[in-house]
């Protein structure tokens, strides 16, 4: 759950599973979240499949597959394309805009590490991190379940002051 305390923003790439877990996110910080391919029902209803944030000049789309970007992030002005769906974790810049894929901080899938992401924006520019959470029982005794069980779900995390500020304007 530090992985996460300090954050501003969390955002959510997709398969958050049960709606609980966006409203245990929300106990840390705003929640930006889209569908992934394992959310249906009513949950799947309520998430967009892909939403815009912009924060200090920067713009960032955020989708849960990259295979379904149709247009090319560069040309369309985005800086960063935040994604989920293959939960493997990857810090990579194609064509001068960042693609970042926190992993998965839920269960272990597929012998993939455990993992958020860390976004920080500052100065019109981004510097990404992949954090390794290492296996849930790890966690502080102190932690309480539910709280756990946020962290063990959340995608990512953004950390930036003027997302609170973007926040306080609307």
């Amino acid at each position: 759950m530090a992985a996460l305390c300090s954050s501003d923003l969390i955002i959510h790439a997709g398969d958050v599973g049960k709606p609980g877990v966006l409203e245990e996110l929300r106990a840390v910080a705003p929640v930006i979240a889209v569908r992934g391919n394992i959310d249906k029902g009513p949950l799947a209803r309520k998430l967009p499949e892909r939403d815009v944030l912009e924060l200090e000049g920067c713009r960032i789309l955020i989708l849960h597959d990259l295979a379904d970007v149709e247009l090319d992030p560069r040309e369309a002005g985005f800086q960063a394309v935040i994604f989920g769906h293959s939960h493997r974790p990857l810090i990579e810049t194609r064509d001068g805009v960042l693609h970042f894929n926190p992993g998965s901080a839920g269960p272990r899938r597929f012998r993939l590490p455990v993992t958020v992401g860390r976004l920080t924006i500052a100065g019109g520019g981004m510097t990404a991190r992949i954090i390794e959470l290492g296996t849930l029982q790890q966690k502080p005794a102190s932690l309480p379940k539910r709280l756990s069980r946020a962290a063990a779900c959340a995608a990512g995390g953004v950390q930036n002051a003027a997302a609170r500020a973007s926040r306080e304007a609307r």
